[in-house]
C-alpha cells in the first residue's frame, strides 16, 4: 500500500489519530476523491467515496475540508453530499464555508484586467473552447488531445501567458493536464496553513493530493505532525510523505480514519 520507509510515519500518526480521536482532514478534489475526465463537468467521485466522507463527517469528530483548483460551488454540487464540508475554491482564492458563507480573496484592478487579456488571447486564438474561467484564474485545458497537440497548445499559450504574468506577478502553473494564470495572494500551501493555524494544538490533520498544484501543500506542512498522502495510480516525485494509489486504497485509508475517529464501517 504504502512505500515502505514511511509505514512507520503512517502507522505514527494513526496512532495519534486514534489517540486524540478527532482530526482535520483536507482533500483535493480532482485526481484524488474523483477520476479525471475530459468533460470535467462529469467527474464525480469514485464509487463509495462520498459515503464514506459523509460518514466521517457524521461522527463529528473531524474537520473536513476540500481544497481545489475548482470554483468552490463546483465542487459541492460535484461532491454531491446534501450537508457539504468547507471548501476552499480556485487555490485558496475562494473559501465556501459549511454555512453557505462564502470568502473571497481581493483581486487586484490588474490583474482582472490581465485574466480579461488572456480569455481575449484565447478567443483571438479560437482556444476558448478549452479554457476554464474561475475566480481569480484562468485555465486553459488539453486532456484527451494527442500528446503533440497538446505540446502545441502548451507552448503556444505559454508563450503568450509568461509576459502576462510577469507584468503583474501572477503565477502561471502547468497542472496534470493544462495550464493556469492565476492572480496572486492564494495557493494550497496557504490554505492548508490556515487551516492548521486554527486547529487545536496537537489536532492530527492529513492532506491528500495527487498533483504538482498539491505539492505547495505538502511542502507546506514539512515542518508540521502532519500526514501528506499523494494519490495517484503511479509514482512521481513528490515531497508527500506517503503514497497510495485509488481507488481501492483511498477507500481503505477512509475506513482506517472512520474506525480511528470512533465510526465503524
Amino acid at each position: 500500500m504504502l512505500m515502505n520507509e514511511r509505514e512507520l510515519q503512517w502507522e505514527q500518526f494513526f496512532a495519534r489519530l486514534e489517540q486524540r480521536g478527532s482530526g482535520a482532514l483536507a482533500l483535493d478534489y480532482d485526481g484524488t476523491l474523483a477520476p479525471f475526465k475530459q468533460d470535467r463537468h462529469a467527474a464525480v467521485p469514485y464509487a463509495g467515496v462520498k459515503e464514506l466522507i459523509r460518514d466521517i463527517m457524521a461522527t463529528g469528530a473531524t474537520r473536513v475540508v476540500l481544497i481545489s483548483g475548482r470554483p468552490a460551488e463546483e465542487v459541492r454540487s460535484l461532491l454531491g453530499l446534501s450537508s457539504a464540508p468547507e471548501i476552499w475554491g480556485a487555490h485558496g482564492l475562494q473559501r465556501l464555508h459549511a454555512d453557505g458563507g462564502c470568502e473571497m480573496a481581493e483581486i487586484k484592478g490588474p490583474e482582472r484586467k490581465t485574466l480579461q487579456e488572456a480569455e481575449a488571447w484565447l478567443e483571438q486564438h479560437e482556444l476558448g473552447h478549452l479554457a476554464e474561467r474561475k475566480p481569480g484564474s484562468i485555465a486553459v485545458h488539453w486532456r484527451g488531445l494527442t500528446h503533440e497537440e497538446s505540446d502545441r497548445i502548451n507552448g503556444k499559450v505559454r508563450s503568450a501567458w509568461v509576459p502576462l504574468a510577469a507584468r503583474y506577478q501572477m503565477s502561471l502553473l502547468e497542472f496534470d493536464g493544462g495550464i493556469e494564470l492565476r492572480a496572486g495572494g492564494g495557493n494550497k500551501g496557504k490554505a492548508v496553513l490556515t487551516i492548521l493555524r486554527e486547529l487545536d494544538t496537537g489536532t492530527p490533520l492529513a492532506f491528500l493530493g495527487d498533483d504538482t498544484t498539491d505539492e505547495d501543500a505538502f511542502l507546506a506542512l514539512q515542518g508540521s505532525d502532519a500526514l501528506t498522502v499523494l494519490v495517484r495510480p503511479e509514482w512521481r516525485e513528490t515531497n508527500a510523505r506517503a503514497w497510495i494509489r485509488p481507488p481501492g486504497e483511498l477507500l481503505q485509508f477512509f475506513r482506517e480514519w472512520l474506525e480511528r475517529t470512533g465510526g465503524a464501517r
